[in-house]
């Protein structure tokens, strides 16, 4: 089966960027051949794309997909369509599941729902400690074999710094990546938004930054005595940023992330004890707001995840200090980041290398548009206006604090391999 995509703009930073037609040939790409520059042949599948952004798919390596144990909120399949309608052709799963992604039969399982959903590509990331205790250690090498790319106690941090430093040797042998959720519990006492004057006017316990700060410290310090390679998932405070700014420069391998409401809002946005805006780590100040953008733009943060998070009306609609953490984020990461184009923190090229070739590098992957690799694309119209309306998205849940914001740009057609497995 022959698909040629044609008058589309290629955006494939370091590799290609113009005006291309791609040309798909048994689900990979076959060539990028100059706009109209070749015949299409006959019985050809021709996307017009005329007006859009053809780009690689975009990987977001931070989501939680909640199967097994809580299909309600989230299944692999709900939540890879939702992928596929933002623009995203593959995502890793984080662990905290129910039962914890901790053993290669539950990774095995992740891998076959995921191909047999048929959305977006799902890479599976794995428990760092058995449970998600912080306690032992779970068979990197068991769990790599079936398929998981990373270890991570995403939800929890590993408080131990012995076990963590342990951690961090035993994947270094199997050349994995550990993904670090940073909190000092200790500092957290119970807090529940971001310390700060919102959050006193609120009557509300704060978290404050040092509580992120002081971890991302920690296991880069790890990371720097094992040579493990580590990644900071959701950062969202500037002395975190500074950590990893300097990190960088001494050549700590060390990756790190954010989330696109960490550069969108601030702690004000809980206002009104809005749970939809509850997440951890908190939304910051504007000081950190605009140091994560400076960050992006300077490529101290490598990449843009979103930190899908989605939860029922059952863990959310309660007292603000009750309800869960998390949000959804996969149908809006998109537009928000093009929102830095608009603003000019980012050009479009590197917002593409921020969504897709960067986290495509730290998971060994090439997903550049040569001859030979996986047709997955995803089209983007970047013009175009739409409404969020939280019942309307193929997320399973709810829990976003943008309803009823108009968005600029989105996904129009998503391929994985080759086929079409979102198209407005």
């Amino acid at each position: 089966m022959q698909t040629v995509i044609k008058n589309g703009r290629v955006v494939d930073p370091g590799n290609a960027v113009g005006d291309y037609d791609v040309w798909i040939k048994d689900g990979c790409i076959e060539a990028l051949v100059a706009r109209g520059e070749k015949e299409i042949p006959e019985g050809a599948e021709v996307i017009d794309a005329q007006g859009l952004l053809v780009v690689p798919g975009l990987i977001d390596v931070h989501v939680h997909l909640r199967e097994p144990g809580e299909e309600y909120k989230e299944t692999i399949e709900t939540g890879a369509r939702a992928a596929a309608a933002g623009g995203f052709t593959a995502v890793c799963a984080m662990p905290n599941t129910k039962p914890v992604n901790d053993t290669p039969e539950i990774t095995s399982f992740i891998v076959k729902q995921a191909k047999e959903a048929g959305y977006a590509k799902v890479y599976p990331v794995a428990a760092i400690t058995s449970g998600l205790s912080g306690g032992s250690l779970c068979e990197f090498g068991e769990l790599k074999n079936a398929g998981a790319v990373a270890v991570s106690d995403d939800g929890r941090p590993v408080e131990d710094g012995q076990i963590m430093r342990r951690a961090m040797e035993y994947a270094k042998g199997f050349d994995m990546l550990v993904v670090s959720h940073c909190e000092e519990l200790s500092l957290v006492a119970g807090g529940c938004m971001n310390e700060g004057l919102t959050a006193t006017r609120m009557g509300l316990a704060g978290i404050p930054n040092i509580s992120e700060s002081m971890m991302v410290i920690r296991d880069i310090g790890l990371a720097e005595l094992t040579g493990a390679r580590l990644h900071v998932a959701h950062v969202s405070t500037h002395e975190s940023i500074e950590a990893i700014r300097d990190a960088k420069k001494r050549g700590v391998s060390v990756t790190a992330e954010t989330a696109p409401h960490y550069f969108t809002l601030t702690d004000e946005a809980v206002k009104g004890y809005n749970t939809n805006a509850k997440m951890n780590p908190p939304l910051r100040t504007e000081e950190d707001r605009q140091a994560v953008r400076e960050a992006l733009a300077d490529g101290t943060l490598d990449v843009i995840a979103t930190d899908h998070a989605p939860h029922s009306i059952l863990e959310k609609d309660l007292e603000f200090n009750r309800a869960m953490n998390g949000i959804i984020g996969l149908e809006t990461s998109l537009p928000l980041s093009l929102q830095l184009v608009r603003d000019g923190v980012l050009t479009l090229e590197e917002m593409v290398v921020r969504m897709s070739k960067r986290p495509a590098e730290i998971l060994g992957l090439d997903n550049s548009l040569v001859a030979g690799h996986p047709a997955d694309l995803a089209l983007i119209d970047d013009q175009t206006e739409w409404t969020v309306v939280a019942s309307q998205l193929q997320t399973k849940s709810a829990n976003t604090p943008f309803e009823g914001w108009t968005m600029k740009g989105r996904a129009v057609r998503t391929l994985v391999d080759g086929k079409t497995v979102y198209a407005i």
